[in-house]
């Protein structure tokens, strides 16, 4: 019908290329026109207006020799502008781009290590983008954005990188639990340190308390008792500590103390020995 009246229509964020005789004649915006096709004009073609993205997937060779696939993301759209441009100069838009991101990614990558290109891989895009919009816009085309969406290793390249990261972390877990085990050996002797020099402390202040009260009881027993010598009340307390002794160990059901040898007559003997024994050491 539009056709037949000769009017055309021309939707949002897309112009018409109208021909006339098949000759290149003007550029309609969109709306309606009227185009008397009678007269030998007609329309060439449409051309969207709109932001269109293609993905590239491009292979190449790191400095290192590590192949990897390469994904840039072009962003580009037609100039109204330059919409004739656009429309006649170019047969196919995404092979032209295509090409021109495999060159710049095969000229860019195989100078750089494999980490290099995680790390550049903005500089990477710029590259791509500066080198597009030079090339498109004589084609009456923008790039409006250029982004390097995947860096895809070799699957062995891959494996390889993930076992050395795991082989350094386990390394530094090693270490930590190591110091973590230093640090705890260093406080458990500082801890036994400690302890065995309160107990030291403890039993020195013990045997302190011992011979003071000896000394005490030796003193107000030869006061209390006329004629007695330090020699019997030394006995009279060995015999008292033998019964205590004795005492404690009858009381307990689970004693393992063996105490030999067995009688109050021992004593003496005993008291005898530790005597010979303070007198050697002072003769010595």
């Amino acid at each position: 019908m539009g056709n037949l009246f000769c009017c055309v229509q021309v939707d949002q964020s897309t112009v018409a290329i109208a021909e006339r005789f098949g000759k290149f004649n003007e550029v309609m915006e969109p709306g309606c026109h009227c185009l008397p096709w009678p007269f030998g004009y007609q329309v060439a073609g449409h051309l969207s207006l709109r932001l269109q993205q293609l993905d590239v997937k491009c292979e190449t060779k790191t400095k290192d020799n590590v192949f990897v696939n390469v994904v840039a993301s072009i962003q580009y759209r037609a100039l109204a502008d330059k919409a004739n441009d656009a429309f006649y100069k170019l047969t196919n838009t995404r092979s032209q781009i295509q090409a021109y991101v495999f060159d710049v990614i095969r000229a860019s990558v195989p100078k750089l290590n494999l980490d290099d290109t995680f790390e550049q891989k903005n500089e990477i895009a710029k590259a791509v983008e500066d080198e597009l919009e030079k090339a498109m816009s004589a084609y009456g085309y923008e790039i409006v954005q250029t982004l390097i969406v995947d860096i895809e290793p070799d699957e062995h390249v891959k494996r390889a990188m993930n076992e050395i990261n795991a082989a350094a972390r386990m390394r530094l877990a090693a270490n930590e639990k190591a110091e973590a085990e230093k640090i705890l050996q260093i406080k458990r002797a500082e801890g036994e340190a400690e302890a065995k020099y309160l107990s030291g402390m403890g039993i020195a202040r013990q045997r302190q308390a011992i011979v003071d009260g000896l000394r005490d009881s030796v003193l107000g027993f030869s006061v209390n008792v006329p004629g007695t010598t330090a020699k019997d009340v030394m006995d009279m307390v060995l015999v008292t500590q033998y019964f205590d002794t004795m005492k404690e160990i009858g009381a307990s059901s689970k004693s393992s103390a063996v105490f030999i040898p067995h009688g109050p007559g021992a004593v003496r003997d005993v008291a005898a020995q530790i005597r010979d024994g303070l007198l050697q050491g002072s003769m010595t």
